[in-house]
């Protein structure tokens, strides 16, 4: 089955590979769209009445928000502990989670699909991507990262089996993203393109990375040693990708980093409460 469901101000594209009965199918995705809607209603930072503007506002305290909410914000305290603060919840000045919701929610999506049953398939939600098992004609499932210059192209395709992906860029929306150290707009790299086994924690690294500038090259490549490979194209045009990155077709050039093996440790993050 596809579909394609708006919400969270992106299209996001739901194909499942497996032959289940029509209307198990028709409920799964019923389901997953429900989810996604719900994020969406709560964590919106474009809507006055979503969670996180109410706690951002003061008319609403922690200790009465969602257990969702608590999850999302302990773990992105993590990340920036992790990242160095690259990553920050608040760079903008405002409490704006969206750089982790995104990937976070597709995420959970992909993991309530498997527990219903579903052990193949793709949920695409603007480019945060989350696949499992394969697709109906076996192989692997394949996913663009798009050329940040000519938006016909792709500087990649991906094979993906149970990989989530997550692209972070400023072709689309500009420079969104700022460096909370400097506070100023972070423009140096033109699109990071994050692999690994989680989506949301992808989503945060891919974010990070750009808010980095070059000196996120490094850093992404030494991500390896935690699962998580990646891609960057500089604002200049130069192309880079870790050894592990699962490439398909590689249409651009690209210039491999040279780093000294260094040993990360993964960032620990407790189960979303939308699991328990």
């Amino acid at each position: 089955m596809h579909h394609i469901e708006n919400v969270m101000g992106t299209a996001v594209t739901i194909d499942i590979a497996d032959l289940l009965p029509r209307d198990t199918l028709t409920d799964l995705v019923e389901r997953t769209c429900a989810w996604l809607h719900e994020v969406d209603r709560r964590f919106s930072t474009y809507r006055d009445d979503s969670e996180i503007n109410r706690l951002d506002g003061g008319d609403l305290s922690l200790d009465q928000c969602s257990p969702d909410t608590r999850a999302v914000l302990d773990a992105c305290e993590a990340l920036r502990r992790r990242t160095d603060g690259y990553f920050d919840a608040r760079a903008t000045g405002r409490l704006d989670p969206s750089g982790y919701v995104k990937g976070w929610s597709v995420e959970v999506a992909s993991r309530l699909l498997a527990r219903a049953g579903s052990f193949n398939h793709c949920v695409n939600a603007g480019g945060d991507v989350r696949s499992r098992g394969r697709p109906a004609l076996g192989g692997a499932w394949r996913v663009g990262i798009r050329h940040p210059w000519e938006h016909d192209r792709t500087a990649w395709v991906l094979a993906c089996t149970d990989l989530a992906v997550a692209t972070s860029g400023t072709y689309e929306r500009g420079l969104h993203v700022i460096d909370p150290h400097s506070g100023e707009a972070a423009g140096a790299l033109r699109s990071v393109t994050v692999t690994g086994p989680d989506l949301a924690i992808a989503d945060a690294y891919a974010t990070a990375a750009l808010a980095m500038g070059t000196d996120g090259l490094l850093w992404l490549a030494r991500l390896a040693d935690s699962g998580y490979e990646s891609a960057a194209i500089t604002s200049d045009g130069h192309a880079y990708t870790s050894d592990g990155l699962p490439i398909l077709i590689e249409p651009v050039p690209v210039e491999p980093v040279p780093v000294d093996p260094v040993h990360t440790e993964p960032v620990h993050i407790e189960e979303p409460a939308a699991l328990a």
